[in-house]
Order: structure tokens, then sequence, then C-alpha cells
């Protein structure tokens, strides 16, 4: 399974990659906007958008190319690992 996660904080990328990697999920991990983000966004099978650490400009972007690929976003304000753990439960199963 892929997973994408937008936002969060720069010094916890590497924690989510990890732990989306206990889930056995291929992550990427966004916490700020790169040039050409839509096409790096590819098609995954999950996103996850913190969305207190996510700008509008990402978030828009995310939920345009959900619509027309239709992947699922999980939107989350807080941008913890307990947070990622919680949604990773719920979709990976």
């Amino acid at each position: 399974m892929s997973v994408v996660v937008v936002g969060g904080n720069d010094r916890m990328a590497a924690k989510y990659k990890e732990i989306c990697g206990s889930y056995k999920c291929k992550a990427k991990v966004f916490t700020q906007m790169p040039a050409d983000f839509e096409n790096k966004l590819g098609s995954p099978d999950l996103v996850v958008m913190f969305t207190n650490t996510c700008s509008h400009k990402m978030a828009n972007q995310v939920n345009k190319k959900a619509e027309k690929h239709r992947f699922p976003v999980a939107k989350i304000h807080n941008a913890s690992a307990n947070a990622l753990k919680t949604v990773l439960e719920q979709f990976c199963e």
C-alpha cells in the first residue's frame, strides 16, 4: 500500500516514514510544497493530510487530485505520530 503524508513537521519526516513502514506501507512525505507538487503526488492508496501544518495551496491540490483519481484523503488536525498510527490502523487492515 502506498501512503502520502502531506504537512507535518520537518523533523518528524523520518519518523512518519518509519511508522508507515511498520504498517507495511511505502511512504512519501511532503512537509513543504515542492515544485511540481501535483505530479509528485502520483496516485497513492491513501493521503494523510495534517491540516494544521499544511498550506491551503497544498490542501487544494491534494483535494483536486483525490477527486480526479478517487483516492481517500484522511484529514487530521494534529501532526503527531499517534495521529498517523490511528489513521494507518483504520486504513491498513
